[in-house]
């Protein structure tokens, strides 16, 4: 990690973020804080996460380049643009208030939010791929503040999740992600609904199918989160070392469904292949939901006729509807002394040991790690 400073007007307050300079290559980069324009919000981070798909950014292996990292955040209000009384459900916001912002914006211009299909804005990462050259600098929320635009959603922290603010920080990806995703592929009661991966999407895709009311089988391949699925109420578990095949894990769900396979099939791993094998663990006339694969160009050996033939249902989701976040939160205040959601985030770091805390995701030494901006970072 380098260092560099920007110029800023004296006695002006600054603030620092992480810059991806390339593959691997971060450097820290100071900020004057800016002023909110009219409808905007300026906050200050209080944790931001780090998430899987930041691994993939960092590594060079993802559509985002060369820019601001972060988007699981818990903020503090620091300065509210003119006109802004509330947040994007109407709960009244000031300075001071814990709020959670959606990472991605809707334009309501575009083709795609002209139709209502919110979550396939064509412009969603508009402000989170500018450089940090750019005003107003502070684009994602891996620094000191975070500046939400007036088409970004934010939503206030319900009261019960005040003391919990690991798992508030992490609500508006895995949890809003997979509860939006899981309406959309129909998950009913009494389903029975395999998740492949363990990870944070996984876990929380477990929590959600089981407030549902489906029976719930985690495949993964890793002590640690195997432990977590069943602490977070997985029906069944699948350790993928000791059934070491396609088959063996085809045999081992039909034995669970009583020979005739899921009802749906949910993608978390990000691995391929686990989409080739998703078809083989569902039932005919199942659906899928893919939604861990994010990565173009990473290809795999497919058979159509399978799908086919098995007249599976297959339904991606990348983003969600906006107000899902708002969804989540409640769903978290709801459930937050129920499930140990504490355990989804095992590791904090400083911000200024950011590749420290890279490299033990990547190792998947821990679930997921927390990073704490501090403007002494």
């Amino acid at each position: 990690m380098s260092s560099e400073s920007q110029v800023t007007s004296e006695d002006a307050e600054t603030g620092r973020l992480v810059y991806l300079n390339g593959p691997k290559d971060l450097e820290f980069r100071e900020y004057e804080v800016p002023d909110p324009e009219p409808g905007a919000v300026v906050t200050e981070v209080v944790r931001t996460n780090v998430c899987g798909s930041e691994l993939h950014v960092w590594k060079g292996d993802h559509p985002l380049k060369d820019c601001v990292l972060g988007h699981e955040a818990l903020c503090r209000v620091s300065d509210l643009g003119e006109d802004v009384e509330t947040d994007s459900a109407g709960q009244p916001v000031e300075e001071g208030d814990l709020v959670a912002p959606v990472y991605f914006q809707t334009c309501q211009a575009c083709e795609f939010c002209r139709r209502g299909e919110f979550y396939r804005c064509a412009n969603d990462y508009e402000h989170t791929g500018k450089s940090p050259e750019i005003w107003p600098h502070f684009h994602a929320p891996w620094g000191t503040h975070y500046y939400i635009y007036p088409d970004n959603h934010f939503y206030k922290i319900p009261e019960e999740l005040e003391d919990n603010r690991n798992v508030a920080a992490a609500a508006n990806c895995a949890l809003s992600q997979v509860m939006f995703g899981l309406d959309e592929v129909g998950v009913e009661y009494n389903d029975t609904v395999v998740i492949q991966g363990a990870g944070g999407l996984g876990l929380n895709a477990t929590v959600v199918a089981n407030e549902y009311g489906a029976e719930t089988i985690v495949i993964d391949g890793v002590d640690k989160r195997l432990d977590q699925a069943e602490a977070f109420g997985a029906d069944h578990v699948i350790d993928f070392r000791d059934l070491d095949t396609v088959e063996a894990r085809k045999q081992r769900v039909e034995e669970i469904t009583d020979g005739v396979g899921a009802d749906v099939g949910v993608e978390v791993a990000g691995v391929p292949e686990a989409f080739v094998e998703g078809i083989e663990l569902l039932r005919t006339g199942g659906r899928y939901l893919e939604m861990g694969n994010v990565r173009p160009g990473h290809e795999v050996d497919f058979d159509p006729g399978r799908l086919t033939r098995k007249s599976i249902d297959i339904t991606t989701a990348v983003e969600y509807d906006p107000w899902t976040l708002y969804d989540a939160l409640q769903f978290l205040a709801k459930t937050v002394d129920k499930y140990p959601y504490e355990r989804l985030i095992d590791a904090e770091y400083p911000l200024a040991d950011i590749d420290e805390a890279l490299e033990a995701s990547e190792n998947r030494d821990l679930t997921r790690a927390t990073l704490i901006p501090s403007k002494s970072d």
